[in-house]
Formats: C-alpha cells, structure tokens, sequence
C-alpha cells in the first residue's frame, strides 16, 4: 500500500449514515470508498414525482434535532432547496372511538381534550410523585409506562406512537433502549414531566431540541434531494452494485473482498465503516486478530412495513386534513398504523385541489398485512380512511411500497447487542459500527451517526499515523 492508500477508508453500505460520513470525510481530506450493493444510493430514501403528486417511498420529513444537521444542509448546498413544514400544519391527531382528536399541546388542552378520561388526567397530573424505579431492572414500553403515567394512556397515546416511530409492539420494546431520554428523566429528576421542564435548559446550552418540538423539513422535491446531492458530490468514491463478501484486518489494516456482478476484486483500506443493517452485519464475513462473532445481530428484529400513498380530490375528503397527520392506536382495530397529511405538510404535494396522504400497513401489529399485493393494500388503506376521514370514491394517485425488514426493534435485551458492537470495535480496532441498528431509528440520528462515526474514524487514523511503526505498512501475505 502507499501513504495514501493506507489511509483511506471502505464505508459499507450507500444509505443515509453512510452518504453522510463519507460526505464529512471527504470536507476533512480523507480518502474513501462507499461499497454499496444495490444499485441505488440513499437507501429507503426515494421521492416520485408523478402527475403534480410527490410520493415519498422511505421517511417523510427531517427533524432539526442537532446543529450537526444544519450543518449537512449547508455544506451540501441545499439551504435555497429546503422547505420547512407549513406554520399552520401543527395539530397531531390520535384516533378515539373511531375519529381522530388532536393531540393536546398545552397543560390546558390536554386538561379540556376528550382524548383521555377524566381518571388517565389525574394518573397524568400525579405523575411528578410517583417514586423512581431503583432497582434497575429493564422495562419494557408498557411496563414504564403504566407505571408512571397509567394503562390508559399506554393503550391511548404510547401505543400509538410506538407505532408511528418503530412500527413496534410498547410490550416488547425495551424504555431503556428505545426511548432513553424517558429513563434518563426519571434517573436525574425523578419524573418525566419535572424532567421536561428542568431540562429545558441543558438541552438548550448543548444545542439539542427534543423531538417533539424540533423544527421538521423537507426539499422542494422531497427527500432524495439531499441524498441525490451527496451521492453527486461523491459520485467518484461511490461503488454501486458492489456488494462487500468478506473483510479481512491486516498488519496494514483491512482489505475487503467485493463482489461486482460475476468479478471479485480485493481492496486495501486503513479503516472500515459498516453504515447498513443489522442483519447484512450478520451475514458479513469478517476476519479479524482477535476472533469475533455478528451473527447474533441476525436476531435483531425487523418487522414488515408497507407505505401507501394515495391521492384524492379536496372535495372527496370530508376531513380538513390541517396537520401533520394521525396515529391509530391498536385498541381502535383499524389495519392502518397512521397517515400522514403529506400535501398539508408541504407545498406541492399533490396538484392543486388535491391532497396527497400517505399511510403505513403492517409493522409488530400486523406484520402479515405488509406483504399484501398493491390492490389490496390500497383497498385496506381507503376502507380506513373512508372511516376516519370521510373518503369518498377512488384515488386519483396511488403508489405502494413494501419494506420486509424495515425498522429495526429496540427490545428489551437490547443491550447485550449494543455490548457486542462495543466488544467488536474494541477487538477490532479500525472497523467501526454506525446506523440505525446502534444509534437511533429516525432519519436525524442517522444523519448524526454519520457525523460521529465519521470524527471517530479521523481520530482513529490520525492515532495510528502517530503510533505505527514504519514497518507496519507492509501487507501480509
């Protein structure tokens, strides 16, 4: 290997995390190469522009929960491109007794809203004194959640959401790996509702805003616009159709065997990145020093989700649709897990006296509906916004899209996989972990593993120049 090479750095997988740390890598002058096995860049990320409707394959919207994020937005060139989400699009509804009710935000609404029965009100406003649990045993979803704030606020609005974030079952979920920041508020304050208004602060002065109140956006073309202009400022370093089959550590570093149609060609790399899934972490084959094992990250759950994306007329939807969207609790009985109010959201969404609404099927709740073929997911999707938006006829657009291991779930026993990706970097010093398998399953906390696992990278590389000896470059055999 020359200087160069050696300190270049292989980044498996081309989606959201592994664009965004190549993209950090390539501003601080390292080499690297993105191996990605499909033929596409941006992972779940892809946006349809169709007869004036834009449907969005993946995820819907970026929250603005870290600077790190700005900063992608401007050193990509896309601050004249973002759009942020209509000032009047706030209202989140959650479905009760068949309608949906805006989800209250404020003491005083929640205090007024026909959301919750008088009983899940006062188990709320008592939660400040319910004591913190010290005896450190993991809960799941559920469990924290009846205990500090009641069964019926579980089974109303938790349920809900677990739904609309993880497409996953509150009683397999672990709190303490799903939801963190819930467990570090009863840690530190003793309550969650203390803990959010005391806490206001620290997250100010760290630059941080929660993720209920950060500012959501998009492009004016939808969301492959940023991965479409990272994937151009890349497009040398990107390697589509290359599907990485075996890592190998050197004396030098690494050297990845990769498959690219019928050819198999060795590459040398100083480090490596692995941004995809858990369960391509599983099948990898990697040989190191120090022995290691990933196949337990092929038990690391990935439910079904199918999204289907309809357009209607305005005057064939008797609800008015002026929000972000509406979640659907189990307990209501409907097929949908929720529906977003897409051309609410953002401006040419749908043409002109049209709406674009775009719903999700399948998840832990109903993992056998996702598979269903187009017709039918698109039959369900209209019987349940017949019921709960008033629907009238036939779509005017429609499109669907199936994920058969969309969203990795954060159960309870999480932990011990996040022990074994510390044990493997450990073990294996210069083959790093990133993604939404480790450090978040929302599109911003890809974007900032990105950011991290890109810094911890250059760190890595910048001790080695410092400690190797000068004999350490040569290849073994």
């Amino acid at each position: 290997m020359t200087a160069g090479e050696r300190k270049s750095v292989a980044i498996i997988g081309g989606g959201i995390t592994g664009l965004t740390a190549a993209f950090c890598l390539k501003r601080k002058g390292i080499p690297l190469t993105v191996y990605e096995a499909s033929g596409h860049a941006g992972g779940v990320i892809q946006s349809l522009r169709q007869n004036g409707y834009l449907a969005e394959f993946g995820p819907n919207t970026i929250l603005e929960t870290s600077p790190k994020i700005t900063q992608l937005i401007r050193e990509a060139g896309l601050e004249a491109r973002r759009v942020n989400t209509d000032a009047r699009a706030t209202a989140r509804y959650v479905v009760r007794y068949g309608h949906p009710i805006p989800m209250p935000a404020s003491p005083l609404q929640f205090l007024t809203s026909g959301l919750f029965s008088a009983r899940a009100k006062v188990a709320v406003l008592r939660e400040p004194f319910v004591a913190a649990r010290l005896d450190g045993k993991e809960e799941s979803v559920a469990e924290f959640v009846i205990r500090r704030l009641g069964k019926e606020f579980l089974d109303q609005a938790i349920d809900a959401l677990v739904a609309g974030v993880y497409a996953g079952d509150p009683w397999k979920l672990s709190v303490t790996h799903a939801f963190p920041k819930l467990v570090q508020l009863e840690a530190q304050y003793g309550s969650l509702i203390k803990g959010q208004i005391l806490g206001a602060r620290a997250r100010k002065n760290r630059g941080e805003v929660s993720k209920d109140r950060a500012p959501k956006f998009s492009f004016d073309e939808g969301l492959e616009v940023l991965t479409r202009a990272l994937h151009d400022q890349l497009r040398p370093f990107v390697r589509l159709n290359s599907r990485v089959t075996k890592v190998t550590e050197t004396p030098a570093g690494w050297t990845i065997r990769v498959r690219e149609g019928s050819d198999e060609t060795s590459f040398a790399h100083s480090a490596v990145i692995h941004a995809g899934t858990a369960f391509g972490l599983a099948q990898l084959n990697v040989e190191t020093e120090t022995p290691i094992s990933l196949v337990p990250f092929a038990e690391i759950r990935y439910p079904p989700v199918a999204s289907v994306v309809l357009g209607f007329r305005r005057e064939a939807v008797a609800h008015l649709c002026e929000g972000f969207g509406m979640l659907i609790p189990k307990i209501e009985r409907f097929k949908l897990l929720g529906t977003i109010f897409s051309s609410s959201l953002f401006p040419n969404r749908a043409p002109s006296g049209h709406l674009t609404l775009t719903s999700y099927i399948g998840g832990e709740r109903y993992p056998e509906l996702a598979s269903l073929a187009p017709e039918k997911l698109v039959e369900l999707t209209c019987a349940d916004l017949r019921a709960l938006l008033g629907v009238r006829g036939k779509p005017s657009f429609q499109h669907t899209a199936l994920y058969p291991r969309a969203i990795p779930q954060y159960n309870v026993g999480y932990g011990r996989y996040r022990e074994l990706m510390a044990e493997v970097e450990a073990k294996a010093p210069g083959f790093f972990l990133a993604g939404h398998y480790r450090d978040g399953v929302s599109l911003s906390d890809s974007i900032v593993s990105g950011f991290n696992v890109a810094d911890r990278g250059e760190q890595y590389l910048l001790t080695r120049d410092l400690t190797e000896a000068p004999t350490a470059s040569k290849v073994r055999a």
